[in-house]
């Protein structure tokens, strides 16, 4: 596996695709996406992880490549798994969801059960596509993604 992030990978290198995009919450919640990443070790993929090392601005230079390269990334993903933990609100990775259901991009979903806005999320994913799976574990929305790139 080949993990590419705003830290390896800046904008003046954009790689013409990627198999799979982490998309979800990056400020103050958990480093789920290292539990992803582990999850995924034994797949021969490159993934795109937003999550940077350090802490990032919400505005200037920092925050407008951090916002420039997930945009980039997400058009170049085949696969965008997103996950909202239940400690953020993830108000990024919601507009995201919705940009990338509407583009028809292949997405798959997960939701913690205690994630405060859960109810909306489940909504307009079934009002989108009523059969739409939205998964309430890591591990399976992991699962899940990992079936779209093998389809």
């Amino acid at each position: 596996m080949r993990v590419i992030s705003p830290d390896n990978r800046g904008l003046h290198e954009i790689l013409p695709s990627v198999d799979l995009f982490l998309a979800g919450g990056i400020t103050n919640c958990p480093d789920w996406q290292a539990e992803a990443l582990a999850l995924l070790s034994n797949q021969d993929i490159t993934v795109a992880n937003p999550r940077r090392k350090r802490a990032l601005a919400f505005q200037g230079k920092g925050a407008t490549h951090q916002i420039e390269w997930e945009y980039e990334y997400l058009k170049r993903a085949r696969v965008v798994l997103f996950w909202f933990p239940k400690e953020s609100l993830c108000p990024i990775a919601l507009f995201e969801l919705g940009k990338e259901l509407e583009s028809g991009s292949r997405v798959v979903i997960g939701v913690h059960p205690e994630y405060s806005r859960r109810f909306d999320v489940i909504t307009q994913v079934r009002c989108y596509d009523p059969e739409f799976p939205v998964y309430d574990k890591l591990a399976d929305v992991v699962v899940a993604a990992q079936l779209a790139l093998n389809y």
